[in-house]
């Protein structure tokens, strides 16, 4: 540290570091994306998008998903550094996983998350960051980031300016849990995000970084900033003056790397004495240490992973992961008996605007395949050689249809089988910036199937003698004329490089479908409260009053599935004892299953603002066509934890109900076919002191 200069010291709390030869410290960029593949890097497995993982419900998967993408970042960045390159991408600090949680299915980059759930993002994110950072004793794999911290979830246009207030139980209960349980599970760094929090801007947060962050949680890691967004500081939230104490505010609060160049301006800080030296020096051993950790300034011999082979980059076996990762995302949302596909179906038409389009693979933060199986291929290569395949684009993905004849509809009437692939791209939901066909910089003002998609699939019901919907996008599509009269329906968001074949996997019935939807879906854009309220009240399967048209945590398979009744361990629980919660899933249809099996508990309805249910565990289990196996959870009783008002945590006494479902609990999973849920109740019978009620 003595041996730095300062103007070398700041030039290290930068995005781009340039090199310290004498120091032997080489030259870094710290700016690298992996959301779902090592990003904007040149060729990469590109596995489904991350909600796509989301939809899987399957920590295992998540993890071995994450190992493979470190794998060939280890490979991509020792090839650039051997070749003399340091660039952009090209380094081992990952700004992923985005756990942030998707409150509002408008906003463009839910994408990106696991979805609405706080506990389900947890998990899945955590598996995220111990397969990206591996389990070296000496070494990180590469470094993760938790990101955006915290309470951010657009409006895209006003990120850069919004101040999010959310109720202090919804901060607690609802936006901040999965980065704590990132944070006290090794996460290397955090990313602030653009907007404030409860007036403070999130990277210059002093109850978000300094109270909760390194004080609560103990957090030992980095903090970076969001691109740009220590100019926010002054430009935008109006906090500070001038870009000098922006840069002094948020390393004095503890935010170590800009991401962009307005630390440059730390040198006129401390020359006004707005911050001291010493605060730069912390900052700078922190990022220090990530560099240490990953072997950045080690000879490469005695660092692991030094000599991965660039041959495992989109490999055959990478390939094989994304195809069965896609397969498991694949949600059946209805079939009244359609699919699976016979083997051998006389003839098929597949029609859409996101059939044959390979931007419904990709999702945003890609990287390039040398191979992108576009869902219409996948199916023609599983079809049979006898069927009569057609592919018609049938209606555009958004604005008019053009005048005069669509031959669709005559083909239609041709074929036994129409598949309608129809919903988004990210053209149309994504990052400000990004999404360009978006009115609104990257959300959607409306969560329904863009007007002419929905009134070509009218048409197209009117001629097609069977009619499957796929439904590409990031997020929750509301179709409730379609769910009535299509006779299939599932989602397969933005399924990655083999989406094609995985897709044709589960239609064929060679993968049976065992994606579970990690978000609801309303019936429609006016259920919504409105988009810039942080609230979580009328918001998710956890507070929304209305019935959605599809629940959260539900999905259909090809077999008949059914619980037992739920048994507890014991109908009483004090503080600090556990709960063992155990059912019997029997499967008595004709095909072999993957079910998420999912535990929640409803709180007594005499506590404030209780959610209607909350997810606390959750299990995937494979299970043979006429088999039985017995599922059992082991809750603490910290699961039955409510927050109060001031966002504390409290143990309130009362009854509890205990539930085992294939969906949140509800009447319309029941309703759409989903195996009843079976529940028992459990006293908790001590309430710890404060602000606990009894």
């Amino acid at each position: 540290m003595a041996r730095f200069t300062l103007p070398e010291k700041i030039n290290q709390l930068l995005h781009e570091n340039h090199a310290v030869e004498r120091l032997g410290v080489p030259a870094y960029n710290w700016w690298n994306e992996a959301c779902h593949g090592v990003g904007r890097n040149g060729r990469a497995t590109v596995f489904p998008q991350v909600i796509g993982l989301g939809a899987t419900w399957n920590r295992t998967l998540i993890q071995q998903v994450a190992n493979v993408i470190s794998d060939e970042a280890r490979a991509k960045h020792h090839a650039a550094v051997s070749a003399g390159h340091r660039g952009q991408y090209q380094g081992l600090t990952f700004w992923t996983p985005n756990i942030n949680i998707f409150r509002d299915p408008r906003w463009g980059r839910g994408q990106e998350t696991f979805g609405e759930d706080p506990y389900l993002t947890g998990e899945l994110g955590l598996a995220m960051v111990r397969g990206l950072q591996g389990d070296d004793a000496n070494y990180l794999k590469t470094a993760a980031c938790a990101k955006h911290f915290a309470v951010h979830s657009g409006p895209e246009q006003a990120r850069h300016g919004f101040d999010a207030q959310p109720p202090l139980k919804d901060l607690a209960e609802t936006y901040l849990p999965a980065f704590e349980k990132l944070v006290r599970g090794g996460v290397e760094a955090v990313m602030g995000a653009y907007n404030r929090t409860l007036g403070e801007p999130c990277c210059a947060s002093r109850r978000l970084l300094v109270d909760t962050l390194r004080g609560a949680w103990g957090f030992r890691g980095h903090i970076v900033s969001d691109c740009g967004a220590i100019d926010d500081i002054h430009a935008h939230h109006r906090v500070t003056k001038n870009a000098a104490e922006s840069a002094a505010l948020a390393v004095h609060l503890g935010c170590d790397l800009n991401c962009g160049c307005t630390y440059n301006d730390l040198v006129v800080a401390v020359r006004e004495g707005l911050i001291a030296e010493a605060e730069i020096d912390t900052a700078l051993r922190r990022l220090l240490a990530t560099k240490f950790k990953l072997g950045l300034l080690d000879p490469h011999a005695r660092v692991p992973w030094s000599h991965t082979s660039v041959a495992i980059i989109d490999s055959a076996p990478h390939r094989a992961l994304a195809r069965h990762a896609a397969a498991e995302s694949i949600v059946l949302l209805k079939n009244n008996g359609v699919l699976p596909l016979p083997n051998d179906p006389g003839s098929v038409l597949i029609a859409g605007p996101t059939a044959a389009n390979t931007a419904v693979l990709l999702g945003n933060y890609y990287g390039m395949s040398s191979r992108l199986i576009t869902l219409a291929e996948g199916i023609a290569e599983r079809a049979a050689e006898g069927t009569r395949l057609v592919y018609r684009t049938g209606c555009p993905l958004s604005g008019p249809m053009a005048p005069g004849v669509n031959y669709t509809y005559g083909t239609a009437a041709e074929n036994e089988i129409t598949i309608a692939v129809l919903g988004l791209d990210h053209t149309l939901e994504g990052e400000e910036g990004d999404a360009v066909a978006s009115p609104v910089g990257g959300d959607r003002v409306a969560i329904e199937l863009p007007v002419v998609q929905l009134e070509f699939l009218k048409e197209l019901r009117k001629h097609a003698k069977k009619l499957i919907l796929v439904l590409t996008g990031g997020s929750a599509i509301a179709v409730p004329e379609a769910h009535e009269f299509c006779d299939a329906v599932l989602q397969v968001w933005y399924p990655g490089c083999e989406g094609g074949r995985a897709l044709a996997d589960v239609l064929f019935g060679d993968v049976g479908p065992s994606g579970k939807l990690p978000v609801s879906v309303p019936r429609s854009t006016a259920d919504l409260p409105p988009f810039e309220d942080y609230a979580m009240r009328g918001r998710t399967y956890r507070f929304a009053e209305i019935e959605p048209l599809y629940p959260f945590g539900f999905g259909l398979g090809y077999s008949k599935l059914s619980y037992g009744a739920a048994t507890l361990g014991s109908t009483t629980l004090a503080l600090g004892g556990r709960l063992t919660v155990r059912t019997t899933l029997k499967n008595s249809g004709p095909h072999d299953v993957l079910e998420t099996v999912q535990c929640y508990i409803t709180p007594p309805r005499d506590w404030p603002g209780a959610p209607r249910a909350s997810l606390v565990d959750f299990k995937k289990i494979a299970l043979p066509a006429g088999q039985s196996a017995e599922v059992q959870f082991d809750l603490s009783a910290e699961a039955f934890a409510q927050i109060d008002a001031a966002g504390q945590r409290v143990h309130h006494a009362g009854r509890y109900q205990v539930i085992v479902s294939s969906a949140a609990p509800g009447p319309r999973a029941i309703a759409l076919g989903a195996p009843a849920p079976v529940g028992a109740e459990v006293q908790l019978v001590a309430a710890s002191s404060g602000s606990d009620q009894n």
